[in-house]
């Protein structure tokens, strides 16, 4: 007999909801308890809750080192602060998840600056930096200048989703 092939529904709400959730996860590299935490914080915050929460995961160090260049990837950018590499404001820093804020300053220590990895860095061209953003090559120095709004951010991440999807 000839089977007949499976028809493919038409994803849900809660499906659609889920994927979202679920690529910004992937993204940002980021559990799923700490997802939810992030969720909670972003919902006490004042503004819209969606946002709020993409401007959290942006700010996470690891992120920051990640959009200015110095890691290649947010996995590598991660291994770069958990042997801390960084200093926050003149502060050692290996926690991949803090919460940067405006015009915090973020340097390589100095103990780490003539490293192999380091020295290259110190010759690449500064590419498409966010707007909030600066970084200085040559110093391996760089600056929050504002914290960073919807605008700023190019995921492809339909954040009010993943908020409906807490909010149920």
């Amino acid at each position: 007999s000839i089977r007949q092939p499976k028809r493919r529904r038409k994803e849900s709400e809660y499906g659609m909801q889920l994927r979202e959730k679920q690529k910004a996860k992937r993204a940002y590299g980021v559990m799923e308890t700490q997802f939810h935490r992030y969720f909670e914080t972003a919902e006490r915050q004042k503004g819209i809750t969606g946002e709020n929460m993409l401007s959290l995961w942006e700010r996470r160090l690891d992120n920051v080192i990640y959009r200015m260049g110095i890691g290649a990837s947010r996995a590598q950018a991660r291994q770069l602060v958990n042997h801390a590499h960084f200093s926050v404001n003149g502060r050692t820093v290996n926690i991949p998840s803090y919460i940067v804020k405006a015009g915090d300053v973020i340097a390589v220590k100095e103990n780490r600056k003539n490293t192999k990895y380091f020295e290259q860095i110190k010759t690449m061209k500064v590419g498409n930096m966010p707007k909030w953003l600066e970084f200085d090559p040559e110093k391996l120095e760089g600056k929050i200048l504002a914290l960073p709004v919807r605008e700023d951010i190019d995921s492809q991440i339909a954040e009010h989703m993943i908020v409906e999807l807490y909010s149920k």
